[in-house]
């Protein structure tokens, strides 16, 4: 009896509780099919843009899984009281930091592009380990209103990817936008949204998934679906260091990338306000700093070996809201299992088999949802206040013009090219200065209770 009432008295913590296998493994894969497909875009999508071969792409999906893995595991197991916020809390490469990159990569000499790109990368890390320990006080400059605003934005201004990958993907071609493209990414979407209508529970989560695999297969008897990266790629090795060349610093490249670290600084903080509150643990403000320290660390260390800026993945939270499912340690095998997609070249390939039309057809729902995420912050962001209206408006509307003209900064200095030609970074930079116009200055600071309150009521927005 005293040995109940002990048990009683001190009972295991959801969050770190240790299921059994049979429990442990499909708790996991979920979480591996809810991210997958964000974890593989960003390198998907840098390394087109820059005219990598099937190899380079390959090489980048392996670092940017190998990264993602070792963040999540130091997130969820944490080291001392230095790192991890120990919730279940997934971290990879973010989606928010593809468009600033290409700009950088339009405005690098060829060759150049990637050394800048990790460049830029590596001191945002550092950036976000200096701030960190801080960053609780700088969370009222980005409220949802101003993380909403860039959240659509990531989407909007990234659609017009998915739209050429749906044309064949290389605009030089002779057959570029042909109608076998266009048919193979329509099917591929009406696949996953029959998928969407009709599947149940775990199918329905795939969804994304299964578009891509029936896409592929599809793909196969029309002879568009390659499988000469299968046979070229190792089957195991480790990313080598600094691949694509040492990194290079370029000022305006630095400055746009920091100011992305700041939206997914703030994305993480987010993230783990609302992961505490669905795992009923307290999230403190040294767990943040714990948190993004680890975003840092990951950040800072992912370009060496081929990655991007890391942050917190949305759909991961989802998925331990809707199973409730809390135990870190299925997160810290899902991540396990990254380090092993990662280590293991011959793996990343079977994605680069994936044909540019059915990322494309893939590409609409999964970009299009970064915008609905965006839109669904501003919805609770008061928009029934005027000067919110406004503040939003031409925030939006700044970072749309480098997508609507996009040689309306041809005559502008090189640096102001790469920050404003970003239609993220615009857009950040209009609402930041518009929120403190607006709700700053001439007014009482937010206490920091209401700064993470208003953090909170932005969770769950942050890009997949």
């Amino acid at each position: 009896m005293a040995q109940q009432s002990h048990v009683e008295k001190h009972p295991v913590h959801p969050v770190d509780e240790k299921l059994a296998p049979k429990r442990l493994v499909p708790a996991a894969l979920q979480h591996i099919a809810a991210m997958y497909a964000g974890v593989v875009t960003p390198p998907l999508i840098i390394g087109q843009a820059v005219g990598l071969d099937t190899a380079g792409k390959t090489r980048l999906i392996a670092a940017s899984l190998l990264i993602a893995g070792i963040a999540t595991l130091l997130q969820t197991l944490g080291i001392r009281k230095f790192v991890g916020n120990r919730l279940p809390f997934v971290n990879a490469a973010s989606s928010a930091g593809i468009t600033p990159m290409l700009a950088i990569a339009e405005t690098s000499a060829k060759g150049h592009q990637l050394p800048a790109i990790y460049g830029a990368v590596m001191v945002a890390g550092v950036f976000c380990l200096a701030i960190g320990p801080f960053f609780g006080r700088l969370l009222r400059f980005f409220p949802p209103l101003v993380t909403g605003v860039v959240i659509t934005l990531i989407g909007v201004t990234l659609m017009p990817v998915p739209v050429a990958w749906a044309q064949g993907g290389d605009k030089e071609a002779a057959d570029f936008g042909a109608m076998k493209y266009l048919a193979l990414a329509a099917f591929t979407l009406v696949v996953i949204l029959l998928i969407q209508r009709f599947g149940k529970g775990f199918l329905k989560q795939v969804a994304l998934l299964l578009g891509l695999v029936i896409g592929t297969l599809a793909a196969i008897p029309f002879g568009m679906a390659s499988f000469d990266s299968l046979r070229d790629a190792p089957i195991a090795a480790l990313p080598g260091p600094f691949a694509f060349g040492p990194p290079e610093f370029e000022p305006a490249a630095v400055i746009s990338l920091c100011i992305v670290m700041l939206v997914l600084m703030t994305e993480s903080a987010a993230g783990m306000l609302a992961l505490g509150e669905i795992c009923d643990r307290e999230c403190t403000g040294k767990t943040i700093t714990r948190g993004l320290r680890t975003d840092g660390i990951a950040t800072l260390i992912g370009p060496v070996f081929g990655g991007f800026p890391t942050s917190a993945f949305a759909q991961n939270v989802g998925v331990v809201s809707l199973t409730r499912v809390r135990s870190r340690y299925v997160v810290a095998v899902a991540g396990a299992v990254l380090i092993v997609l990662g280590a293991f070249p011959v793996l990343g390939a079977v994605v680069s088999l994936v044909p540019m039309p059915v990322l494309g057809g893939a590409g609409i729902v999964l970009f299009g949802s970064i915008a609905v995420s965006g839109i669904r912050t501003l919805s609770e962001a008061g928009l029934d206040d005027s000067s919110n209206i406004i503040l939003v408006a031409v925030s939006l509307g700044a970072g749309i013009i480098p997508l609507a003209a996009p040689t309306f900064y041809a005559d502008f200095p090189a640096w102001a090219q790469t920050v404003l030609g970003s239609g993220i970074s615009a857009g950040a930079l209009v609402a930041v200065v518009l929120n403190l116009f607006f709700h700053h200055l001439g007014t009482r600071g937010t206490s920091r209770t209401a700064v993470l309150s208003a953090a909170s009521s932005g969770s769950g927005t942050q890009i997949p």
